[in-house]
């Protein structure tokens, strides 16, 4: 018997099961974006990617003190592959698993997700609203403000790049070309034009 394999549609309906937030839904479209162009950059599989980021969070909306473990407990509930869970229990290493990123997925989750958080704040900021006009260099400047985005934990975003073997600049212009790509799903268009 073969393993079932979670469509986005699925991972979708899961999501909004368990998230209302219009922000949390954002963030989990955003990683999601990312995943996908992350996995094209490096020749993986873009469905799986795309599904793991748009489910990584799927339990902080309702259980911030047991995100991750709630997240594994449904996913085995819907029998989920165990590849799909242990990268959600990854990007949860050193703050809420002990569960080390090893593949190149995991490791990219754990990378982007918090830096999709900082690049949103830095387009929010901005005179467009947008992430279209983002460019990395005015990214770096608020990435050395440390009171900006102080939610963004920069520590696990620099961890995340060195586990990827790329520059922080690097890791930064992929999270923001990967927002680029579903701005207006993400409420990132603003006034900026493509």
């Amino acid at each position: 018997m073969s393993e079932h394999v979670p469509t986005r549609d699925e991972a979708l309906r899961l999501l909004t099961r368990y998230n209302e937030s219009e922000s949390l839904l954002n963030h989990a479209l955003a990683v999601e974006g990312c995943m996908r162009w992350m996995a094209r950059k490096h020749g993986e599989d873009e469905e799986k990617w795309g599904v793991v980021g748009l489910i990584h969070d799927l339990d902080y909306e309702q259980w911030p003190d047991e995100h991750c473990q709630r997240t594994e407990a449904i996913l085995r509930e819907e029998g989920w592959p165990e590849e799909y869970i242990r990268a959600v229990l990854a990007h949860g290493w050193g703050l809420r698993t002990d569960v080390e990123p090893k593949t190149l997925m995991e490791k990219t989750l754990y990378a982007i997700d918090e830096l999709t958080g900082f690049v949103t704040a830095c387009a929010l900021v901005r005179p467009s609203k947008s992430v279209l006009d983002l460019n990395v260099k005015s990214a770096k400047k608020k990435w050395k403000q440390k009171s900006f985005a102080a939610g963004a934990n920069r520590d696990v975003i620099e961890r995340g790049a060195a586990m990827l073997g790329v520059e922080l600049d690097e890791l930064m212009a992929d999270v923001i070309d990967g927002m680029r790509a579903i701005a207006s799903d993400i409420g990132l268009q603003g006034t900026a034009s493509e």
